[in-house]
């Protein structure tokens, strides 16, 4: 079955309903049932940017039901996958992807997802599908 990886952007669009692609998001999720994984890396910088720009308790409540839902699969990132998102950290100094950024290609590689739900054209980037589109 077809797996969708969620990225910090995507969460954060959801709960932030004044953030452009608020609609959007809520529109995607809602009429697509792909099951859904995030990495905690992904959740450590959604609950960080959450609570920085909407308060303790909105960064509360999210990582709650995110970590209480039966259709997201949070996945640790695994020490292969540190080492091979520090190649590509190395590899694209070009760009300005983020550590977090690298290791989730690096899992989505390792568990053959090609599709994140996103905002990020980083993803794009790394031939990656962005759905909704960019």
């Amino acid at each position: 079955m077809k797996r969708l990886f969620v990225d910090t952007g995507a969460w954060y669009a959801l709960v932030d309903k004044n953030d452009p692609d608020h609609k959007n998001a809520e529109h995607f999720l809602r009429n697509n049932k792909i099951p859904l994984l995030t990495t905690n890396f992904v959740f450590d910088e959604a609950i960080t940017l959450l609570r920085s720009r909407l308060g303790w308790n909105i960064a509360k409540e999210f990582g709650q039901r995110l970590k209480d839902s039966q259709f997201i699969s949070l996945i640790t990132v695994k020490d292969d996958d540190e080492e091979n998102a520090w190649e590509i950290f190395l590899k694209y100094k070009d760009t300005d992807f983020s550590y977090t950024d690298c290791t989730s290609f690096a899992m989505m590689e390792r568990l053959n997802i090609d599709t994140a739900f996103s905002f990020d054209s980083h993803f794009q980037t790394m031939k990656f599908q962005v759905m909704p589109s960019l």
